[in-house]
């Protein structure tokens, strides 16, 4: 069995090459969009695949693990605009976006180390589905705090939920990889 380091890395490989790919086809044309648009994209996602889970169907020929790949890439693209502001360069090289992407999901895999040692390993013992209301709560998070213009009193703003949103996107990943493989 694969350590749970490892296990990241290569669910991030395959989130890294579709925004890689995706980048390639459009640019950088989500900087256009502002944080909070951003946010609804994660939470469209979301909700599709909670839809899937309680209907156990799906009409669009894609299942939920796309979405949570886009969840983990729009998630790393709130990360990156947060960063550069919405005044700057909208059309980034491919290798400065590479870049950008390469040092937030550091950042959350570091968030993820750090968390995953303290409750150990917790998320392997749940449920996928719990995982998508995790997230989901998170974006409602995110979205009270767009709303009132980023002041928190107490709550650690919308980095740590996007983070949050990456990680648990992306343990869902792999339970799915590792239920496929059963």
């Amino acid at each position: 069995m694969l350590s749970t380091e490892a296990e990241f890395k290569q669910e991030i490989e395959a989130c890294r090459s579709i925004f890689e790919k995706k980048t390639q086809d459009y640019g950088t044309s989500w900087r256009i969009l502002r944080l909070p648009s951003i946010t609804d994209q994660i939470f469209i996602k979301a909700n599709r695949i909670r839809s899937i889970q309680e209907s156990g169907t799906h009409l669009v020929d894609e299942g939920v693990r796309p979405e949570f790949i886009a969840m983990v890439n729009y998630a790393t693209m709130a990360l990156m605009q947060q960063e550069l502001g919405r005044d700057g360069e909208q059309e980034l090289p491919l290798d400065t976006a590479l870049t950008l992407y390469d040092k937030h999901i550091r950042t959350a895999t570091s968030l993820m180390l750090n968390k995953n040692h303290d409750y150990g390993e917790a998320w392997r013992q749940m449920r996928i589905s719990s995982m998508v209301d995790l997230i989901l709560m998170k974006i409602r998070r995110i979205k009270q705090i767009e709303d009132n213009q980023g002041k928190t009193i107490i709550s650690e703003g919308v980095e740590g939920g996007y983070m949050d949103i990456i990680n648990y996107s992306l343990f869902c990943l792999i339970r799915m990889t590792e239920e496929q493989a059963n």
